[in-house]
């Protein structure tokens, strides 16, 4: 099954939650702007890529401490 239909293997659900990552994708990029817009001119490649690394360590520390359950394994009737 090639990697792109995987999802349809799963109950259905669970698709909705796995068939895209918009929630921690808006996250990023909105973070991404708020950061960079202060900032407006980087002075070398080196220090943008510094300043979306610390975001993005940021961002993944928050979203492994939420307690709160992105999908909830337990099969349930939707």
């Amino acid at each position: 099954m090639p990697e792109g239909l995987a999802v349809f293997s799963l109950p259905e659900h669970h698709r909705r939650r796995l068939r895209t990552s918009n929630p921690m994708e808006r996250s990023v990029q909105q973070e991404l702007k708020r950061r960079t817009v202060k900032v407006r001119v980087f002075p070398n490649d080196a220090s943008l890529e510094r300043l979306v690394s610390a975001v993005l360590v940021e961002i993944d520390d928050k979203w492994a401490a939420d307690s709160k359950a992105y999908i909830k394994w337990e099969c349930q009737d939707a």
